[in-house]
């Protein structure tokens, strides 16, 4: 071991002398390992609930979307569907159609999304299937006998419009078009009685509450789309190629098909998000440069009290670049000591942290995170090691860089100044 980080290892050991700078310096390990274990929990948390809102809308929505610049829909969607299937990373395609409609039961109504579906090719490029809590997809098509005569077409709410409706499973609703149609008796609206065969359950309060699902063939005799559908919905085999894919496939067709990514077409959210998280690390990098200018005051109290042990040792023949490298160890130490601690700290709450909360709910009695209002079972947390890595960088960039001037001011000293009243 070199005589500097020796020496610098002795002056952190505590002696009767030194108890308040010692507890200084306690404080100081405590602030680093505060800042970095609170960086690495809020950043795990963070990345979970971003992981957790990705997951809810593309259990919902598809990977890529193809659209058309044509206002009458899009005509040869079973050719576009074989060519984009020919693409790498592309696991299947889907066609379908997107409209707004007005959906009535008893005194009640509500302006909805309606999206319709090919029952069969669904399952295979979202997870409406899965988030389905009552009926199935094919139940669109082939509706469950009922009491009434009347063979009527399936649809799908969401548990939130369901409720909003008072419509449950089996209850026959009314699905208004903004579209009207030309009789002989005049200009009537479009109006198709549906009866309710399922609900989902996103865990998206926006789209639990705003849109429903029909079937394809359903939603083109409604809007009067015959042969023609809104565009094709994707599905790929990586996530993150999604955007790489939507250009490959915008390059294949061309005009007029305009293909857009999910993220693309969540950007608003995403960013948020992303702008979120960069400022919550930048906030809590604070607690870390509080426990800096603690460093900063530890050392400039050791520099005043071991000044004549300084001055013996630029006698003895240590050259000032030695004494700035003891003073500017011990900065070192502390910041590998805090972080160390914070990072052992972090990483074991991060996994635990349901059972934290829990311990704490039940403690003080409360619900931290009401199902019914954040829509999440558990809290999501997910570690990122490249962010944890950025995490134990700064804290020990900012913890050395505190103790630079410090150390400079010692090697600055003069030993004749040090020795002359001792």
């Amino acid at each position: 071991m070199k005589y500097e980080l020796r020496v610098s290892l002795r002056q952190l050991v505590s002696r009767k002398s030194q108890k308040f700078i010692s507890l200084i310096t306690l404080i100081s390990i405590g602030g680093v390992a505060l800042g970095v274990m609170a960086l690495i929990v809020v950043i795990a948390v963070m990345t979970g609930f971003g992981k957790d809102l990705r997951d809810k809308i593309l259990g919902t929505n598809s990977h890529i979307v193809i659209t058309s610049f044509d206002r009458d829909g899009m005509v040869d969607y079973e050719k576009i569907i074989r060519e984009v299937k020919t693409v790498a990373q592309v696991k299947d395609a889907a066609p379908f159609i997107l409209k707004h409609v007005m959906l009535s039961f008893g005194n009640r109504t509500s302006g909805v999304v309606i999206r319709g579906v090919d029952p069969k090719r669904e399952g295979n490029v979202s997870d409406l299937q899965k988030n389905l809590t009552e009926g199935r997809l094919s139940d669109l098509e082939n509706v469950p006998s009922s009491n009434s005569k009347i063979k009527r077409k399936g649809i799908i709410l969401g548990h939130e419009l369901s409720r909003s409706l008072g419509a449950s499973v089996g209850d026959i609703i009314g699905m208004v078009s903004p579209t009207v149609r030309m009789t002989p008796l005049g200009i009537i609206p479009n109006l198709k009685m549906v009866q309710v065969v399922g609900l989902f359950e996103s865990g998206m309060y926006e789209y639990d509450a705003n849109m429903a699902f029909v079937s394809l063939s359903s939603a083109q005799q409604m809007f009067g789309l015959r042969g023609k559908v809104s565009g094709i919905e994707i599905k790929v085999y990586e996530i993150d190629a999604a955007a790489d894919i939507a250009g490959i496939i915008q390059s294949k067709l061309g005009f007029p098909y305009l293909a857009r990514d999910w993220m693309q077409m969540n950007k608003n959210l995403f960013s948020a998000l992303k702008l979120e998280k960069i400022v919550m690390f930048i906030i809590l990098i604070l607690i870390i440069l509080v426990a800096a200018f603690n460093i900063i005051s530890t050392l400039f109290m050791v520099v005043m009290d071991k000044t004549k042990d300084i001055a013996i040792l630029m006698a003895m023949g240590a050259s000032r670049m030695s004494i700035m490298k003891i003073f500017s160890l011990q900065g070192m130490v502390i910041g590998l000591t805090g972080t160390g601690l914070g990072c052992l700290a972090g990483f074991t709450i991060v996994p635990n942290i349901n059972e934290i909360v829990g311990g704490i709910e039940s403690l003080f009695g409360i619900k931290a995170f009401p199902s019914d209002v954040y829509y999440l079972s558990e809290l999501p947390s997910e570690i990122q090691y490249f962010d944890s890595f950025l995490i134990i960088i700064f804290s020990i960039v900012i913890c050395f860089a505190a103790s630079l001037y410090p150390a400079w001011r010692a090697s600055r000293l003069d030993p004749v100044d040090g020795l002359r009243y001792e």
